[in-house]
């Protein structure tokens, strides 16, 4: 099962690398939000667990997208909620943190796993446990500076993400440091976003990342 959900993943970053963070989210909103993300062109959805009936969003964005795109939990603090993710059909698990015993369970059922990281020590470590991606968190603490020196050591393949405060407009530097993609918060979805604006700043994003590839 990971290794088909790891060709589902390296198809949804081929098509848009960035990871929509829905915090706050509620299940009622949870499918038309997630159309609203499909149309603009995300294939990468994340509900953290700290969200209103997390689980119940997940299920049910989970039934509302096909296939192609990846579905799954952020902030993931126990090793528990991994199998109730599994339980649900999710993809993704995601943390702010590189908890081993995560990263394991996400192995063990076939879950794409991010950790966090804001070290190196902390990168070599959740890439040998077992992670798919390394969540670079917070991304103000991580600049662009930090990234390329992370690249220059880190093997070559490895898939960086930074996440924290990022905007269209500050992707460009982590992007020429050596970022794969980006987890987009507050700056695309906040509680309660009308879905219209949720679709104009979810463009917003894809307009600047299509831009920035073109450049």
């Amino acid at each position: 099962m990971h290794d088909e959900r790891s060709v589902r993943f390296a198809a949804a970053l081929a098509t848009l690398p960035l990871v929509a963070i829905l915090r706050g989210l509620t299940p009622d909103e949870a499918p038309e939000a997630a159309r609203a993300l499909y149309r603009a062109g995300f294939r990468l959805i994340e509900v953290p667990l700290n969200s209103p009936e997390p689980m119940e969003s997940i299920a049910r964005i989970r039934s509302a997208m096909p296939p192609e795109v990846l579905v799954g939990a952020g902030t993931v603090l126990a090793a528990a909620d991994v199998g109730r993710l599994a339980e649900l059909g999710a993809d993704l698990v995601v943390m702010p943190h590189a908890d081993f015993e995560i990263i394991a369970a996400s192995r063990e059922r076939g879950m794409i796993c991010m950790p966090g990281v804001t070290t190196p020590t902390e990168a070599f470590a959740a890439l040998k446990a077992g992670a798919d991606a390394l969540k670079l968190f917070p991304a103000e603490l991580v600049t662009p500076v930090v990234i390329k020196a992370l690249r220059a050591v880190l093997p070559p393949d490895t898939r960086l993400f930074p996440v924290g405060g990022i905007t269209p407009d500050n992707m460009k530097p982590y992007l020429g440091a050596g970022a794969t993609g980006f987890g987009l918060g507050s700056a695309l979805y906040r509680p309660g976003l009308p879905i219209g604006q949720l679709s104009s700043q979810a463009e917003g994003f894809v307009a600047a990342w299509k831009a920035l590839k073109t450049a």
